[in-house]
């Protein structure tokens, strides 16, 4: 991207508020009135969007030559555990067992502070540089809140939009200590919390519930940790799958009590009955997929299309990088290419044939990376599309290279052949984070080397290696 104003390089933090037109570009809004424009122009003002026209004239803008670039909304990984960075790689071969084993009964049992931090931080960088602006970090290894501190703290040094979703660590009980599925959230954290950095509501950064759920604990916990978010305003999200549930009709008992309905957030749930599927889908609950990590250690195939059937979309998520890549832009790919093969399959059996057209759409895969991630989190009016009045978080993808030329359809471009590689800029509430393909992370090379030693370190205290598992 060639910008015709110069300016001091200065950190994504730093950057003084004024006005940016990204010129000429493809821009695909995903917002319903602003549509598609082949040649646009983007003009930013402060954190937001100020215009989006097929021309605009801004004289006093810094001008961004977006010719031969694809602006699509910033990415919004919608789950993601963020604090595993350090172990990336490692559990590649692990099934969801294994990794309960090995990882919250082992590896986060070694965890200090300074571990979820430098993990934190460069796993958001890493979000970043693929183009994602809104990270939901579901930070369930937090013993103390000094952990807690810590992985906060990355975040906000990272410049990412965060969504930190507190939870609470997963280790086997010591003698005399109950199970973590008998233990509520800690509601005196959430206090806190709520007095510091979470306190206002328009800030970079918003605060949300990592709670057990009723397959996780019993449910007298699942019952309060409802409560406490709906208390708070909080969204509550937690995992649903992954052996014998711990409260059999505890989701039953929850939506008697009226405690479910928007504002509640599943993960997977890839093991839920139709009849209990649908009725959470009626009563607002929004699911996160995270489509390559629930095939791959063995939560049963995505949801995606069931929610397709009943008018509901998923968000999607990277889940592990412990286990596989964080490009958004791939997760989607794997939803739905995963999707489409399950519904061919479906067509087959019941016809003999393949389907006479696609039965998904890639328009509909870049939605679930983008607004539908911003639906889940409830900041929709803010994110999630490119609108004028929304915050100015804008991916913008490079269209000129090699393997993306000619560019026929440039959704299908983004979703079905583009790559971390391709992100050449990234802007977060009108700001670049990342600009002519570079990073702006000051000391890096020694972050990522005090990632290194931190996951040699925890590894090697547990005695893991690869053959171990």
């Amino acid at each position: 991207m060639v910008q015709r104003t110069r300016c001091q390089s200065t950190p994504a933090q730093s950057i003084p508020a004024r006005r940016i037109l990204i010129s000429g570009a493809t821009i695909l809004s995903m917002d319903p009135v602003v549509g598609d424009l082949p040649a646009g122009d983007i003009l930013v003002e402060g954190e937001r969007i100020a215009a989006i026209a097929p021309r605009i004239e801004a004289a006093d803008a810094a001008v961004v030559d977006g010719t031969g670039r694809i602006c699509v909304p910033g990415f919004v990984n919608a789950h993601m555990h963020t604090w595993q960075t350090g172990l990336r790689s490692l559990a590649a071969d692990w099934t969801l067992l294994e990794y309960f084993r090995w990882v919250h009964a082992g590896l986060a049992t070694r965890f200090r502070p300074e571990d979820i931090h430098i993990a934190t931080l460069v796993g958001a960088l890493g979000q970043i540089d693929a183009g994602t602006t809104t990270l939901v970090d579901w930070c369930h290894n937090n013993p103390t809140p000094a952990h807690t501190d810590a992985a906060v703290d990355a975040l906000a040094e990272s410049g990412i939009r965060a969504a930190f979703f507190h939870g609470s660590p997963k280790p086997d009980p010591k003698p005399g200590e109950p199970h973590f599925s008998e233990v509520p959230h800690p509601r005196a954290e959430v206090e806190r919390l709520r007095r510091g950095r979470f306190g206002g509501a328009d800030g970079l950064m918003t605060l949300g519930l990592a709670i057990l759920g009723p397959h996780y604990s019993t449910l007298e916990v699942a019952r309060a940790d409802f409560r406490l978010a709906r208390e708070f305003g909080l969204v509550a999200s937690m995992h649903q799958g992954g052996g014998v549930a711990k409260t059999p009709g505890g989701w039953e008992t929850l939506i008697a009590e009226a405690l479910v309905g928007p504002g509640i957030n599943v993960v997977h749930g890839n093991d839920l009955g139709d009849a209990l599927f649908e009725r959470l889908v009626d009563l607002g609950v929004s699911f996160s997929v995270t489509p390559e990590n629930e095939m791959t250690q063995g939560h049963g195939f995505p949801v995606t299309g069931r929610l397709l059937q009943r008018g509901a979309a998923p968000s999607l998520g990277v889940d592990l990088e412990s286990v596989l890549a964080g490009d958004m832009m791939g997760v989607a790919r794997i939803a739905l290419g995963m999707q489409r093969a399950l519904d061919n399959a479906q067509s087959r059996r019941e016809t003999g044939a393949i389907p006479s057209t696609s039965t998904v759409r890639v328009r509909q895969a870049l939605s679930w990376i983008t607004i539908e991630g911003a639906r889940m989190l409830g900041l929709d009016d803010r994110i999630g599309s490119l609108a004028p009045g929304k915050q100015a978080d804008i991916a913008v993808i490079d269209a000129r290279a090699l393997h993306l030329q000619p560019v026929h359809d440039p959704v299908a471009t983004v979703v079905m052949q583009a790559g971390r590689g391709d992100v050449e800029a990234v802007m977060i509430a009108g700001r670049f984070a990342k600009k002519d393909g570079k990073l702006d992370a000051p000391g890096l090379d020694g972050q990522l080397a005090a990632l290194a030693r931190s996951g040699a370190r925890i590894v090697e205290e547990l005695g893991l290696t690869r053959s171990a598992a």
